[in-house]
């Protein structure tokens, strides 16, 4: 093989496919063997599953589901961090509301059951983007304001109340955020407390904020998260601050930055 040809020589790009339906998995893989640039690194049935397999795997494209049980497709976005996901095409059953935000936001989707040339144009699409000039594959460039946009978009903060996806140790824990007491910051990890149970996630705060509801959960310092629901008392500190008393005992002075906020809640609290 000459250098020329070489060079024409498409690289691989590697997917995965995240569906909760065996039927539906075999129908894109199918659709995926007529392009024999594109290697299949993993198939996922649910969102749990398809949260670690993006960690492990690192897929540069991701076919990914949006009505799966437990962990939905935005759900996954939310666990991963729209900054953190690869290019994406979504798969849906005709949901008009999320149909009408894919296109809103000017990101690809397919309906069910998938079309040969409809999957043949997404992916092409997809293809150029991985390949235009500028453009790494762990950067799917503008996709990513645009997935955030699309949470934004589908109010999925509002809606956010009664799980928590995190990675510990290779594992994937569904937390109930009713069951959070507090969230604090060490070194380049977050603290998660619950109860008796604590756990380490390398995550930073503000995007823990970000997955959080913000009607239960308050940022009062840089370093700290509490459930409202847990708190149990505020006595005043200096300069306009307080100290944060939980139902279990532990107490947690507010900053300055986030003094604005706490008096909004002790305004709504009276």
């Amino acid at each position: 093989m000459n250098a020329a040809t070489e060079k024409q020589t498409p690289a691989t790009i590697r997917a995965l496919v995240v569906d909760d339906e065996p039927l539906a998995r075999a129908r894109m893989r199918t659709l995926i063997a007529d392009h024999p640039d594109i290697e299949i690194v993993g198939e996922c049935g649910n969102g749990a599953e398809a949260i670690l397999a993006i960690e492990k795997h690192s897929p540069e494209l991701v076919f990914l589901d949006i009505q799966m049980p437990e962990i939905d497709g935005f759900g996954v976005i939310e666990a991963v961090g729209a900054d953190r996901m690869p290019l994406v095409i979504f798969v849906t059953a005709y949901d008009e509301y999320a149909v009408q935000a894919f296109e809103v936001h000017a990101l690809d989707y397919l309906l069910k059951p998938v079309e040969r040339e409809r999957f043949a144009e997404a992916l092409g699409r997809a293809k150029a983007r991985l390949a235009s000039p500028g453009a790494s594959r762990s950067d799917a460039g503008p996709d990513k304001q645009q997935l955030q946009a699309l949470l934004e978009h589908l109010g999925r903060r509002q809606r956010r109340d009664l799980r928590l996806a995190i990675k510990v140790d290779g594992r994937l824990l569904l937390l109930r955020t009713a069951d959070i007491d507090y969230i604090e910051a060490v070194d380049n990890h977050a603290k998660i407390h619950v109860g008796a149970d604590t756990h380490l996630v390398r995550d930073t705060l503000t995007r823990l904020e970000q997955r959080l509801p913000s009607a239960r959960f308050l940022r009062i310092h840089r370093s700290t998260i509490v459930n409202t629901e847990r708190v149990r008392e505020l006595q005043p500190w200096f300069q306009g601050d307080f100290v944060v008393i939980l139902h279990d005992g532990s107490r947690h002075t507010s900053g300055r930055s986030y003094r604005q906020r706490l008096q909004a809640f002790i305004r709504d609290a009276l």
